[in-house]
């Protein structure tokens, strides 16, 4: 589903006249069109299959070595990402850190960010983003365990109510193997090392 600019353009300018500004001075004029491309890209994924980056999976069981099935985690970390809060329509961002345990199929690991982006374009909270990051990987992929660990600021603390612009979010998402909290506390620690 596309995302209807001209129905942004109209709303943004309602909204500016609202807020007692004049739409029509110079520095508004292109603001509602500024907002409708934005919101273009900031709620692409809106309708989107994000399972349809891991399609292309690989088998890891059938081949010219079926016994080099991965005994351990597959991590991908510090994954950018940037969503638009549900409640108050402000941005959050931050970074995106995913850990598997392959079943028979692993992934390019380009299709983990676009995974990532996909759920992330849409009105979100974190606590759900990452529940759904990990419910697509788990699915599509038939893991053994799925880590989620997502690290974020939102302006919603950052710039109004508490404004604690040093303060940043957390979250876990685990399935599986990994749900378990001593199963993935090797990977909770490689996650936050430094290079």
């Amino acid at each position: 589903m596309a995302v209807d600019r001209d129905r942004i353009r109209v709303l943004v300018r309602e909204l500016l006249i609202a807020i007692g500004e004049d739409p029509d001075r110079p520095g508004l004029r292109q603001t509602p069109t500024r907002v409708a491309d934005a919101y273009g890209e900031f709620f692409a994924g809106v309708g989107e299959d994000a399972a349809e980056p891991l399609s292309r999976t690989i088998s890891v069981t059938h081949g010219p070595a079926p016994d080099t099935l991965p005994s351990g985690a597959v991590m991908l970390r510090d994954i950018r990402f940037r969503s638009v809060c549900e409640h108050h329509l402000l941005p959050f961002a931050g970074h995106a850190h995913i850990a598997y345990l392959p079943g028979e199929q692993v992934v390019g690991l380009g299709a983990l960010p676009r995974v990532v982006e996909i759920l992330a374009n849409r009105p979100q909270v974190q606590e759900r983003l990452g529940e759904q990051i990990a419910d697509t990987i788990a699915g599509a992929l038939d893991t053994r365990g799925v880590l989620v660990v997502l690290d974020a600021t939102h302006e919603c603390v950052t710039m109004r109510g508490g404004r604690q612009v040093d303060a940043s979010t957390v979250t876990i998402a685990a399935r599986g193997e990994l749900a378990e909290p001593f199963a993935r506390a090797e990977l909770i620690a490689l996650m936050g090392s430094s290079r």
